[in-house]
């Protein structure tokens, strides 16, 4: 009895523990993940509603300009006919009465065919000329009117102010005598005459059709109870479709042309967007309702922002748990696997693990401490291999080219041209053996100047006999250079350089090419000078300063490049010596080598 009240007790405690631990957990999950996802999901929404409201008002706003630059450009066409007909001279001629009836009678008929060649575009609905009636001889009243027609209209003032310059009316309603009313807005200057500007012949108009206005703005996309007007500079409306507001004085007649504004009317807060109809210095303004706008985007907001929590939580504990079960899953497995493998077959160096070290955990631990070194030095072991046999490779790449074979075959290949009296053949494979001969030097880092000189020389021959007649060349050493020591290759690059870069180059492709060498005091002075193309001195100095890729000319190139050269010389000699470029555009280039002098014998 007294046994199976423990147990019962035990059970007791442990469903208690486990109620605990679950509230625990519970209260975990609420502070780490609960209240997290609370926090973001509130901050997100007040972020998200500022940055969509931002986002659509300026879409908005765009979309209101492009409208504002449509209706420019529609406008811009009918002010290029306008200025056409104005610098028209037939115009004034035939506005200057004639003497003979019948005259004025023909003025009249060129009017009214120029005024109608006018109106066939599509955004004129009509041309008219309004004067005086001693000008012309009667009125068709299509598009010739008398001038008093127009002293009622209350936009002639303007007109007038303008002085010839263009003045756009609002939109009014017009009654042509073949069309009957329509709805109209007019381009409208004065016509002054030519020699006397203080004469008035009359007024032009041409008539453009509401429709091209409410076209454009009928479609665009806003929000409901949200309304586009157009106001003209003093902030008198001039079109809306609530026709009841034509004519009447907008709320920002002081407003800038662009932007966007917030204001209050009648209790109810409006976003106010402006753009500029800058062919008639007019002004789009588009109300909208800021309770619809922030409606609208706080709604999208919500929806987004709470579907993005919830998912990033949802996902978040997924992954966690199924994370855990792989790792756990893997992690037991491949202990059992490497435990069991080295029990089984043992680990060599490893003694069979004693219970009081850790058991598996610790066998595990002495196993891949024992892997990491051997697997570091086996990498370490490879790498010295990989390196041997590169080291190998490029010896037997060396050997390969064997340097007498070279010369008996050039030499055999000599004869045979020799046999065959190829005379310029022999003499291009005898340039080339010697080049060869004094490239190689048996393997020598440092030649005499002479041999230097010698291997430049015939290089510049074999250059000549690919490019004959293109350049001539000339070789000078004092004989207190020629016994002196360089580094092997040092004048080849150089001479190349002021071959393929300077004189080829050139516009004629001709020039000369100028090696002298002597001995100055403790130093040694080669100049390498030609008169091709030159260069800017900014781009001389660089050449010395900068590692450039060897340039390519004609399929030639140098493998050095000056700033390798220079550098090789420093290396070998010292920061002071080196080379040094001198050029100028048009003048040539001058490249000068300086060593230390010192004599082959005492080198050897």
């Amino acid at each position: 009895m007294k046994s199976v009240l423990r147990k019962r007790r035990s059970r007791a405690l442990d469903l208690w523990e486990g109620i605990v631990a679950a509230r625990r957990w519970m209260l975990a999950y609420g502070l780490l993940i609960l209240l997290p996802a609370c926090i973001m999901l509130f901050v997100y929404y007040e972020q998200s509603s500022r940055i969509l409201q931002e986002e659509v008002t300026r879409t908005m706003k765009q979309t209101l300009k492009q409208a504002g630059i449509n209706l420019s450009s529609r406008l811009d066409y009918v002010q290029n006919s306008s200025n056409s007909l104005f610098m028209n001279h037939k115009l004034y001629e035939n506005l200057d009465p004639a003497g003979p009836i019948v005259d004025r009678i023909d003025q009249s008929k060129e009017l009214r065919n120029l005024l109608e060649s006018v109106q066939t575009a599509p955004d004129i609905v009509r041309a008219r000329i309004f004067t005086d009636p001693e000008n012309i001889y009667g009125f068709d009243l299509l598009n010739l009117f008398p001038l008093d027609n127009l002293k009622d209209r209350p936009w002639l003032q303007a007109v007038g102010d303008a002085g010839g310059s263009i003045f756009w009316t609002g939109i009014y309603e017009e009654n042509y005598l073949d069309l009957g009313p329509a709805r109209i807005l007019s381009c409208v200057r004065i016509l002054r005459h030519p020699r006397n500007f203080d004469r008035t012949l009359g007024v032009l108009m041409l008539d453009v059709p509401e429709k091209i206005v409410s076209d454009i703005i009928s479609e665009l996309d806003f929000p409901a109870h949200s309304r586009v007007y157009m106001m003209d500079r003093g902030g008198t409306i001039i079109y809306s479709a609530d026709r009841s507001l034509i004519g009447t004085q907008a709320a920002l007649a002081s407003a800038p042309d662009e932007g966007i504004l917030e204001r209050s009317e009648d209790g109810v807060d409006l976003f106010e967007l402006l753009a500029p109809i800058k062919a008639a210095d007019w002004r789009l303004v588009l109300e909208v309702p800021k309770t619809g706008l922030t409606h609208r985007t706080a709604a999208l907001s919500q929806w987004s922002g709470v579907a993005t929590i919830a998912g990033m939580t949802v996902m978040f504990l997924i992954l966690v748990f199924v994370l855990l079960a792989f790792v756990i899953n893997g992690m037991n497995r491949r202990i059992k696997s490497v435990v069991r493998t080295i029990r089984t077959e043992g680990v060599e160096g490893l003694e069979e693990p004693r219970a009081d070290k850790g058991g598996d955990f610790y066998l595990l631990e002495r196993v891949v401490d024992h892997l990491v070194r051997r697997v570091r030095d086996l990498m370490e072991e490879a790498y010295r291999s990989k390196m041997l046999e590169r080291e190998a490779e490029l010896r037997a790449l060396q050997a390969q080219i064997n340097p007498h074979f070279l010369y008996n075959t050039l030499d055999t290949i000599n004869w045979l041209a020799i046999s065959r009296d190829a005379g310029d053949i022999s003499h291009m494979i005898e340039s080339l053996s010697d080049y060869f001969r004094l490239s190689l030097n048996k393997g020598k880092d440092h030649v005499c100047v002479a041999d230097e000189l010698e291997l430049a020389r015939v290089y510049l021959e074999i250059q000549q006999s690919r490019f004959p007649s293109t350049f001539a060349f000339a070789i000078e050493a004092e004989p207190e250079a020629r016994g002196c020591v360089i580094p092997k290759l040092t004048l080849q690059p150089i001479v190349e350089n002021a071959l393929l870069h300077g004189i080829r180059k050139n516009k004629h492709k001709t020039g000369n090419i100028s090696v002298r060498a002597r001995r100055c005091g403790d130093e040694l002075e080669i100049a390498v000078s030609d008169d091709g193309i030159g260069m800017e001195e900014r781009l001389a100095a660089s050449l010395l300063s900068e590692s450039r890729a060897a340039l390519r000319t004609e399929g030639g190139g140098s493998s050095y490049g000056l700033y390798n050269v220079n550098e090789r010389i420093k290396l070998l000699a010292g920061c002071e010596y080196g080379l040094s470029v001198r050029s100028r555009p048009g003048e040539g280039t001058v490249v000068t080598i300086r060593l230390k002098a010192v004599q082959e014998l005492s080198t050897q």
